[in-house]
């Protein structure tokens, strides 16, 4: 069986994230979708809120299934028996960061990665920038999952313009 994890915050999971989703799930019998718990960062979403988008969001492949784990991912996917990271790339800038920590991990574990470029309509789209936007009272539904939009919407206090 083959198994890889597509790790990140997903603070909110995006259309972006559910192209990348949906891809490594034709690939692998089992993708793992992990989310980060970093203790020191506040997200807009608690982690089991994002836990339970994400399996709302991901019900349609049956091989996804939703985890969290804090610590390096490289022993996340060691106990896992978890062989690929998947990770998507926006641009050249998100290559130029993840090839380094590419390389770490397959130095520390053997685990490799595999990058997919994202679809070029969610190219630009990101959640610290989805967010941002729907503060201002901007429209975020085109990058969005309908369950997502709504729990942004009713999480999200649009600031004065």
């Amino acid at each position: 069986m083959t198994r890889a994890v597509c790790p990140g915050s997903f603070d909110p999971p995006t259309l972006g994230h559910l192209d990348i989703f949906a891809r490594a799930s034709a690939m692998f019998d089992e993708v793992t979708v992990a989310v980060l718990v970093n203790p020191g960062k506040n997200g807009l979403f608690s982690i089991p809120d994002r836990l339970e988008l994400l399996r709302a969001v991901t019900s349609p492949w049956p091989n996804i299934r939703i985890d969290s784990f804090s610590g390096l991912l490289v022993e996340y996917c060691a106990a896992g028996g978890i062989t690929t990271i998947v990770k998507g790339l926006r641009g050249v800038s998100d290559f130029d960061y993840e090839i380094q920590m590419a390389q770490m991990n397959r130095s520390l574990t053997g685990v490799d990665t595999l990058f997919l470029p994202t679809a070029p309509q969610h190219a630009f789209v990101s959640s610290s920038l989805v967010k941002q936007v729907a503060s201002y009272g901007g429209d975020v539904s085109a990058f969005l999952p309908p369950v997502v939009l709504a729990a942004v919407q009713a999480t999200v206090a649009p600031r004065d313009r």
